[in-house]
């Protein structure tokens, strides 16, 4: 039999009937990302990916200076070994090549008197051993066995001979006065000739009188080709000692001479050997 609902006692309230259940939508919303965010996000993802790409396959300016300096040390290395130690450039000697150039530059250039000049002949071991060469000074003493005492152009040592490179006259010739060295290179008549060939001879014999206006103007050019000739030879010599050529020579100085100084000396016949050499004059 059931009890009137007014005698029941009051039921007990539990908090999981009473109180409802509290889930996290409720009490904290989810932010949402706004879809200028996003597209933000995925640019940033794209421009990192692009940089790795970049990184992984690509070279940087350090990777290729790195790759440039070891083959030009490869390169050095083979040149040394092929050249026998002659060469870190296979054979290319310009001056910025050449680490005597750097320490001539460094020390200075030296200015002696021809007199001054007369002790750096490799007699004192404590001196370097210069020549000159019209007026400049250059330091053979890479070469002791070929300029020093004993040595086969040990003459060459301690003075400026530069006469004596063109005419061949060593021992006569070994001043630097250049005056009339041009005639070597002048041509001369068949007649004047004493070797010359015997239809040369006829031909000049035959020739055409030239006027003296003519005999000017020849006189003139030869003249004018002879000089360039001398420049030339003392050219080539030039470039040997200043190391153009190979030898391990450079460029010490100059000589101090008062101007005008040739004046002061008597100008010199041509030597026996150079007079020789003059080339016979064509005619056709």
């Amino acid at each position: 039999m059931s009890t009137p609902a007014r005698y029941r006692k009051p039921g007990t309230i539990t908090a999981a009937t009473s109180t409802p259940t509290a889930s996290h939508e409720d009490t904290a919303p989810i932010p949402r990302a706004s879809a200028s965010t996003t597209e933000a996000k995925k640019e940033l993802k794209a421009a990192f990916n692009e940089q790795a790409v970049k990184t992984s396959k690509g070279l940087s300016v350090l990777d290729v200076l790195r790759v440039l300096g070891g083959l030009a040390l490869l390169s050095a290395g083979l040149s040394y070994l092929s050249t026998s130690g002659e060469s870190m450039t296979w054979g290319y000697n310009a001056k910025w090549t050449r680490m005597r150039e750097w320490k001539n530059v460094l020390r200075g250039q030296v200015q002696l008197t021809d007199i001054e000049l007369t002790s750096y002949d490799g007699s004192d071991p404590t001196k370097p051993i210069y020549l000159a060469l019209n007026g400049t000074i250059y330091d053979v003493s890479a070469s002791p066995q070929t300029y020093g005492p004993g040595g086969s152009y040990h003459f060459f040592a301690g003075r400026d001979a530069a006469r004596a490179f063109l005419t061949g006259c060593f021992v006569e010739d070994a001043i630097p006065d250049l005056r009339g060295v041009e005639r070597m290179f002048i041509p001369v008549d068949p007649e004047e000739k004493a070797d010359a060939a015997p239809d040369a001879v006829e031909k000049a014999r035959a020739r055409r009188q030239l006027t003296p206006a003519e005999l000017k103007n020849r006189r003139a050019q030869e003249t004018r080709l002879a000089r360039q000739k001398m420049v030339q030879g003392l050219e080539s010599w030039h470039a040997l000692f200043r190391g153009d050529k190979g030898k391990p020579y450079f460029k010490a100085g100059v000589v101090s001479r008062p101007q005008g100084w040739e004046k002061y000396l008597p100008e010199r016949p041509l030597c026996e050997q150079a007079e020789k050499s003059r080339p016979v004059r064509k005619y056709d």
